[in-house]
C-alpha cells in the first residue's frame, strides 16, 4: 500500500509539474531599437513573468533570467550598430528561461515589466545604457519595426548656413517627433503609424527652419526609438531651445473626425508643474530663463516659487502667442479641428522656461487625412505653415542676443507682416523685388506650390529684412 501511495504521489507531482509547464508564459517575440545612448530590448509575452538580471565580465555579458517563461521565437535580432555581438538562450527548467547577451563592451542595464495595453500584451523591457566614454551613435535609419513600417519619404539634408554675422546667435527651435520605437502612437486603417509620420514631418520642418537665416532647428529624436516624455524636454533644454514644437497625429473613435489642432499647456498643468519643480531638489538645482538663466539652487522656497511662477507665466503666454500664429498658418493648408489654441496638461508642454506647443497635424484615424499625412507634398505644406508661424512669432518677439533681435534693434527688420492684394500683371518675382524678399520666402510664407498668382489673391508679406543679405 505504501508503495502504491508513493507512486500515486509521484504521479500527482509530475502532473502538477506538467501543468505548471503548460501554464508558463511564452516569449512570443523580441524587438530591438537603437537610440543615441542606449539599446532597448522588448520581450513580448503571453502573460506575466518574474525576472532578474546580472552582468558578467571577461568577456562582457548580460544574463536575463525569466522565471515562468518559455521561448517561442528565434532570437534573430538586427544587432548592427549596437553593443551586442550575439544573443543566445537556454531553457534551464521547463518554466525557467535564461537569455545571455554577449556584449562588445560593458553597459549599464535597467529593466522593468509592462502590463497589457490597447496595442501590446505583457512585456519585459531591458535597456542597455552606453557608458559615456564609449557611446555608440544611432544608426541612420530605424533598426526594426513591429509591423511593416510606412516608408520614410527621402528628405534633402538640412540646409547648412554660413555663420551668422555680428556674432549674434541663432534662435533655436527644438522639434519633437512624437512617439517612436515600441511606442507607435496612433495607427491608421492601412497600417500607418503615427511615429513614422511625425518623424517625416519633423525632418522636413527642420530642413525648412534651417533655411531661415538666424534660425536653427534641432530634433529630439532622429530615428525610430523611444524617448521618455520628460527626457524630450530635457533634450530641448540641453540644446538651448528658445521654442519646443512637438509633432503628433490625432486619432478618434469616429473615423469622421478631421482637422489639425495646436495645444499649449493648461493653467492647471502649469500650476502642478511649478509645484513639482519646487518639491524636486534635482529640479531646483537647474536653471530657468534661457539665455538669462537664473539658478534656483541658492534661493529660498518662497523666492524660488515666485521666480518659477513668473517664468511659467511668461512661457505660457508665449506658447499661446506662437501657437495661434502656427494654427492660423496651418489653417491655410488643411482644415482645423478647433479654430483656437487648445490647452491641456500634456507632459511635453511642461517646461517652465521654454515656450512649448504641440501640433496635432490631422487625424490618422480618418482614411483621407491619413493618406494626406503620408504625402510628401502635404508634409512640406504643413512644415511651411509651422515655419511661417514660428518666424512671425520670433520676428515680433526675438530673444535677446539673437541675430533677429539685432536686426530689429538696428531698424533693419519691419515690425510685422503686411498683406498685398494681387493686381493684373503682377508676378511673384516682381513682388519679391518690390518687398525686398526672395521668391522662395514669399512662396513659403503663403504656402504656394507654384509661382502662379491669381488676380485678387491676398498674399502675406513677411517682416522685411532690409539689410540681411548685405
Amino acid at each position: 500500500m505504501r508503495i502504491r501511495a508513493l507512486v500515486a504521489l509521484v504521479g500527482l507531482l509530475l502532473v502538477a509539474y506538467a501543468v505548471d509547464a503548460v501554464a508558463a508564459s511564452q516569449v512570443k517575440s523580441v524587438r530591438l531599437w537603437r537610440a543615441p545612448d542606449n539599446t532597448r530590448l522588448v520581450f513580448d509575452l503571453s502573460g506575466p513573468v518574474e525576472h532578474s538580471l546580472f552582468t558578467l565580465q571577461s568577456p562582457d555579458r548580460l544574463v536575463i533570467d525569466i522565471n515562468g517563461a518559455t521561448l517561442g521565437t528565434p532570437l534573430n535580432l538586427p544587432i548592427a550598430n549596437t553593443p551586442i555581438t550575439s544573443v543566445r538562450s537556454a531553457q534551464r527548467t521547463p518554466t525557467d528561461l535564461r537569455v545571455v547577451i554577449d556584449l562588445k563592451k560593458a553597459v549599464t542595464p535597467k529593466s522593468f515589466s509592462l502590463a497589457p495595453n490597447q496595442q501590446y500584451g505583457n512585456r519585459l523591457v531591458v535597456d542597455l545604457f552606453d557608458n559615456a566614454a564609449d557611446a555608440t551613435p544611432p544608426p541612420p535609419e530605424p533598426t526594426v519595426a513591429t509591423t511593416p513600417a510606412v516608408p520614410v519619404t527621402p528628405v534633402q539634408p538640412a540646409i547648412k548656413l554660413a555663420p551668422v554675422p555680428n556674432g549674434k546667435r541663432d534662435i533655436i527651435v527644438a522639434i519633437d517627433a512624437g512617439h517612436g520605437g515600441e511606442d507607435p502612437g496612433a495607427s491608421g486603417s492601412r497600417g500607418q503609424h503615427e511615429k513614422d509620420i511625425t518623424l517625416q514631418i519633423a525632418r522636413e520642418l527642420q530642413r525648412q527652419i534651417n533655411g531661415e537665416k538666424g534660425f536653427r532647428a534641432e530634433l529630439t529624436r532622429t530615428g525610430d526609438y523611444f524617448i521618455p516624455l520628460r527626457q524630450r524636454t530635457e533634450i530641448a533644454r540641453k540644446k538651448g531651445a528658445d521654442l519646443f514644437v512637438s509633432i503628433h497625429a490625432d486619432a478618434a473613435p469616429s473615423s469622421a473626425a478631421v482637422g489639425a489642432s495646436v495645444f499649449a499647456l493648461s493653467e492647471r498643468g502649469a500650476t502642478s508643474e511649478t509645484a513639482r519643480w519646487l518639491a524636486d531638489s534635482e529640479n531646483r538645482s537647474d536653471l530657468i530663463g534661457g539665455a538669462g538663466a537664473v539658478s534656483l539652487d541658492d534661493k529660498d522656497k518662497m523666492l524660488a516659487g515666485v521666480l518659477l511662477d513668473l517664468s511659467m507665466t511668461a512661457s505660457l503666454s508665449s506658447s499661446l502667442n506662437v501657437g495661434q500664429k502656427v494654427l492660423s498658418n496651418i489653417g491655410r493648408v488643411t482644415p482645423l479641428h478647433k479654430a483656437r489654441v487648445e490647452q491641456a496638461g500634456f507632459m511635453v508642454l511642461k517646461s517652465p522656461d521654454i515656450p512649448s506647443i504641440l501640433v496635432e497635424t490631422g487625424f490618422i484615424s480618418n482614411s483621407g487625412e491619413a493618406a494626406k499625412l503620408q504625402s510628401s507634398s502635404h508634409q512640406q505644406a504643413l512644415a511651411r505653415s509651422i515655419t511661417s508661424g514660428v518666424r512671425q512669432f520670433f520676428q515680433q518677439n526675438p530673444p535677446p542676443g539673437t541675430y533677429i533681435a539685432w536686426l530689429r534693434d538696428s531698424g533693419k527688420l519691419a515690425q510685422g507682416p503686411t498683406e498685398h492684394v494681387v493686381r493684373p500683371g503682377e508676378t511673384l518675382p516682381m513682388l519679391a523685388v518690390r518687398y525686398n524678399q526672395s521668391v522662395a520666402t514669399l512662396r513659403s510664407a503663403n504656402n504656394l506650390t507654384t509661382d502662379e498668382l491669381k488676380i485678387g489673391q491676398t498674399l502675406e508679406i513677411p517682416a522685411t529684412v532690409l539689410a540681411a543679405q548685405q
